[in-house]
């Protein structure tokens, strides 16, 4: 653990934006109203995407909202410390975001009847945009070389700990009445059908301009230039000059990066951990 890194639990996360006492506090003392709406991933599978797509249903497509508010305002990160407290202190409904891990949840959501969206993407994917993300932050250790980051990564030792733990923590809520499971492949193969089916999810019902609003404006291209989205107003803060929150966001970017060996060697731990899993729930597969 370097100076850049507090372990909660067995999991390291980034030390200068939370601290192992308010992670506690979060998971024992937080609650929720039941028109909240969570968005949950591992980090690097299109947390920031969703809320681009959430925001823009929420406002029935009416860029006013993205285009003026930055994302991490429009829903806090539960786990960090600006996020929790502005997160208390909210009134109405409350878009939340956040990377924990199920047994470091707040414990009241199990019995709540907020609404949570858990997005999954291809884990090798996930390698290669965070090796890209975390080596431009101050946040955390950074990484020399992709090999090290991909070991760094098999062994769970990589910021909210293993993509394994993390998935098979939070799988099993599938069948949840408030839970709904996308992937980020599902979403970048028909992204208007996977929108209507997040509407469905919320109870919120858009007009055929609406929801081509909401399509068009989420887009990569779009998120990209648009300063509230691509986190460029943390450049000096917590990201370096030439970093960048959305590089790609292409399934399948892993190929151009990957070895035959880290390919091989990746397939062989994924069956390792996950063969017991229903395989239709990784699409990339």
């Amino acid at each position: 653990m370097t100076e850049e890194e507090v372990r909660f639990e067995g999991i390291f996360f980034p030390k200068q934006i939370l601290s192992p006492e308010m992670l506690q506090e979060v998971r024992e003392e937080f609650t929720f109203k039941e028109e909240d709406v969570l968005i949950l991933t591992f980090p690097k599978s299109g947390t920031n995407w969703m809320i681009e797509i959430i925001c823009l249903i929420l406002s029935k497509g009416d860029t006013k909202w993205i285009q003026s508010v930055p994302n991490w305002d429009r829903s806090p990160w539960l786990e960090s410390i600006s996020g929790y407290e502005n997160l208390k202190n909210k009134e109405g409904p409350r878009l939340i975001s956040s990377h924990l891990p199920i047994q470091l949840f707040p414990k009241a959501f199990f019995k709540s009847k907020a609404k949570m969206i858990y997005i999954i993407r291809n884990p090798r994917d996930i390698i290669v945009s965070g090796y890209f993300f975390w080596k431009s932050t101050n946040l955390v250790k950074r990484p020399e070389s992709l090999e090290q980051y991909f070991e760094w990564f098999i062994q769970g030792n990589v910021p909210y700990g293993s993509w394994f733990d993390h998935i098979r923590g939070w799988l099993p809520m599938r069948d949840k009445e408030n839970v709904l499971i996308l992937s980020y492949e599902e979403l970048k193969r028909d992204t208007r059908s996977a929108v209507e089916k997040i509407c469905q999810f919320l109870g919120k019902k858009l007009e055929p301009e609406e929801l081509s609003s909401v399509v068009e404006n989420s887009s990569f291209q779009v998120m990209k230039e648009n300063n509230m989205s691509n986190f460029s107003l943390l450049k000096g803060l917590h990201l370096g000059d030439t970093g960048c929150l959305l590089r790609k966001g292409t399934p399948g970017d892993w190929k151009n990066y990957f070895t035959v060996a880290q390919a091989e060697a990746f397939d062989k731990l994924f069956q390792e951990k996950m063969a017991d899993l229903p395989q239709e729930l990784f699409p990339w597969q």
